[in-house]
């Protein structure tokens, strides 16, 4: 029986997004354009003329929310857009007045906070760069590394870190390599600014100065990747590349443009989904972001059900691992099942290709919920993209449509290896890399492309208004013995499907080899509880456990009867017990797998797997 909840809240797509206008256009080479026949949006100079415009408009809007501590039953606190601006042009005041400049950027080191969205916008407002750095190299690490590379790199005037007890051990480690100076929320002590100092501004002339200098190429954020390969390498973002990023959003969204959004979000603002496309969606459209301090791990989640219960979210944002943890607990939990799709009108993915299980429950709770489906939707990008390289507005027939071009963007498909390739123009991509030309130089083809190393396929070869499938990282696959290509992103997802739910993530071996093999990194709750064993079990006996084993032994068969032959299943794979390793790089803190990253720390498991020997389960 449908609940009365949600009653009057638009959920049919043909009245939320705007219908794809695609076209195809051959090259001599072989390669091919799609883009849109609609005209390119027109855009701002700056995120500035959006926080300007609220906080005349509608002062006493909620902008932000955070929970007062960690208590799921805390208050929220609540920043307006009205406050927002006051105190943002407070902060630019006080950067311009401390030599903090283009060339000495801020650094953040913290999760996402109203202080942290404060020292953000407030970088703006001066024309300063700003690069919010995961929180996983300050306090996840043991070496920093990545950490002080990072902070070499960006010769910054100022950091700030939400606790100066907290981050101690990561800003001990930065002594000596910045002369800038250090502003804390908490525990700001000795030499360390508080920022209830900052907050006290500076010249307020001064700030009106830089604020009309700013425009569409004022370097606005240095978002770093991950550095699974060397050193983490600075992606510049560029005033127009945030800007045209949103516009092009609501020229597909284009409920965005008469309703603002509400949303409870966790998505770290170090990486580009969570800053660029949710908050700057947020600032654009005059909507409220209630900021999660959980997030889609043991123990975290907890904290994101109590929020939920809270917020009326209108668009949920997540990663694919996000929403299969949540989905155990929505079918246990009547009332949390009602309060998660009340309001809800778009459940959006990204990073990822959402798993076909996940995406079948959450489209059947939905349907029992509220009577009717939400729309589930994602979209395409990078870093280097800001991100919307692609957007699926529109319902597609299954997950993993990630769209089409949105207008004023290209993307080129080239054929390399029997797949197409896809490159991406237009201006939502980076100028280039934070003072690596080198790195510059070799990231565009000769036509001004961004390689972004993603193959595609079209949903349907004669219309492609219906769509672009992700069909995995060229740099990812990989030839048998026998010749045969391995696609590794499409066997990846049909492999976790295959071993659901005893697989968190997999990862794909079997370069130059006979047959593939799967390193599986265990969901270590879900085993527990397919072994009967209690919460004092160790990870090791719990994964070597026999009837653990045996529903790995299900999922392979499972696999193999699919069909498809040698490059679609695995006859051997091993369940491993040890999490991923941020500091090896096998693993970013939204929960993203570095392939390459992993079958190279982990190399003695690849040849275990391969010897049969061990922990190693065949068919």
């Amino acid at each position: 029986m449908a609940q009365a909840q949600g009653e009057g809240v638009v959920r049919d797509p043909d009245r939320l997004f705007a219908n794809p206008d695609i076209e195809i256009v051959p090259l001599p080479n072989g390669a091919r354009i799609l883009r849109s026949r609609r005209p390119a949006p027109s855009y701002p100079s700056s995120l500035n003329g959006w926080l300007v415009n609220w906080a005349a408009r509608v002062p006493q809007r909620d902008f932000l929310c955070e929970r007062e501590s960690l208590d799921p039953g805390a208050p929220w606190v609540r920043l307006t857009y009205g406050e927002a601006l006051q105190k943002a042009r407070a902060v630019a005041g006080w950067l311009l007045a401390h030599d903090v400049s283009a060339e000495r950027p801020v650094a953040v080191l913290s999760d996402n906070s109203i202080d942290h969205a404060l020292i953000v916008l407030g970088a703006s407002l001066a024309g300063v760069p700003v690069a919010s750095i995961s929180v996983a190299y300050s306090l996840m690490s043991k070496d920093h590394a990545k950490l002080r590379s990072i902070i070499r790199q960006l010769t910054p005037g100022a950091i700030y870190v939400s606790d100066a007890t907290l981050f101690g051990g990561a800003l001990a480690a930065l002594d000596g390599l910045h002369d800038g100076r250090v502003v804390a929320s908490r525990n700001a002590n000795g030499a360390i600014v508080s920022f209830d100092d900052v907050l006290r501004g500076g010249d307020d002339a001064a700030v009106e100065a830089a604020t009309r200098n700013v425009g569409l190429d004022t370097i606005a954020k240095i978002l770093f990747t991950s550095g699974s390969t060397g050193e983490p390498k600075g992606v510049i973002n560029t005033q127009r590349m945030l800007t045209y990023g949103q516009e092009s959003k609501v020229a597909g969204w284009r409920f965005l443009d008469s309703t603002p959004v509400i949303t409870l979000d966790w998505l770290p603002w170090s990486h580009t989904f969570g800053a660029n496309h949710n908050f700057n969606l947020i600032l654009r459209g005059g909507g409220t972001m209630y900021i999660d301090n959980g997030k889609p791990a043991p123990g975290l989640i907890q904290r994101t059900l109590a929020n939920i219960r809270d917020v009326p979210s209108s668009v949920m944002f997540n990663v694919p691992r996000g929403y299969d943890l949540l989905l155990p607990e929505l079918r246990k939990d009547d009332d949390l099942r009602k309060a998660f799709f009340r309001n809800l009108r778009i459940v959006f993915y990204a990073g990822a290709a959402l798993p076909q299980h996940v995406w079948d429950a959450l489209d059947s709770m939905a349907r029992e919920t509220v009577g009717e489906p939400v729309v589930m939707t994602t979209g395409w990008g990078s870093t280097e993209t800001a991100p919307l390289a692609s957007d699926c507005h529109f319902q597609a027939e299954r997950s993993g449509n990630i769209g089409v071009p949105p207008p004023g963007g290209e993307l080129k498909l080239v054929p390399n290896g029997g797949k197409d390739e896809i490159r991406v123009r237009g201006p939502m991509i980076t100028p280039g890399y934070w003072r690596r030309p080198d790195l510059t130089a070799a990231a565009f083809d000769e036509d001004g492309f961004y390689k972004i190393g993603d193959a595609v396929r079209l949903a349907d070869p004669g219309d492609p208004n219906k769509g672009l499938y992700f069909d995995g990282r060229v740099s990812e696959d990989f030839k048998l013995t026998s010749g045969t290509w391995v696609n590794v992103g499409g066997l990846r997802v049909k492999a976790i499907e295959a071993l659901a739910p005893l697989a968190q993530d997999i990862v794909v071996a079997g370069h130059d080899r006979t047959d593939i093999g799967l390193l599986v990194f265990a969901n270590l709750p879900a085993c527990r509880a397919i072994a009967g064993l209690g919460e004092d079990a160790m990870p090791e006996d719990i994964v070597g456990h026999e009837q653990v084993r045996a529903h790995l032994r299900d999922g392979m068969m499972k696999l193999k009867h699919e069909g498809g032959g040698s490059s679609m299943f695995a006859p051997r794979a091993l369940l491993m017990a040890e999490p991923p390793s941020v500091d090896a790089g096998e693993i970013t803190d939204k929960g993203y797998i570095n392939q390459r990253a992993v079958l190279t720390r982990r190399a003695a498991l690849v040849e275990q797997l391969y010897s049969g020997s061990g922990a190693t389960v065949t068919i």
